[in-house]
């Protein structure tokens, strides 16, 4: 009986060993993946900022041609419906978007 015992409390030992490994080996994979998947986001975050900073500075200064573009129709008047093509209207500003 005794033996019996010995054996089972062996063979728990070494079970709750290899689960313990085996916890220890997931946590640290998953703790990897982790840390990539947020480094990888981090660079994409970066970019994604630096895409929406071009976008901003770019949009002033397609405002400012349409503006112009507006302004040159008041001189121009043939010009008016290429402009309202675009959806730019005569204060420059776009009207509605433009239809395909």
């Amino acid at each position: 009986m005794n033996s019996d015992s010995n054996s089972e409390i062996s063979a728990l030992r070494n079970q709750v060993f290899i689960l313990l490994v085996a916890l220890i080996v997931v946590s640290g994979t998953l703790t990897v993946y982790l840390y990539r998947q947020a480094s990888v986001m981090g660079k994409d975050i970066n970019a994604s900022n630096q895409l929406i900073s071009n976008v901003n500075q770019s949009q002033t200064v397609i405002l400012t041609f349409a503006n112009q573009l507006a302004a040159y129709s008041k001189t121009h008047p043939d010009i008016v419906p290429l402009l309202a093509k675009y959806g730019i209207g005569p204060n420059g500003i776009a009207t509605a978007p433009p239809k395909k």
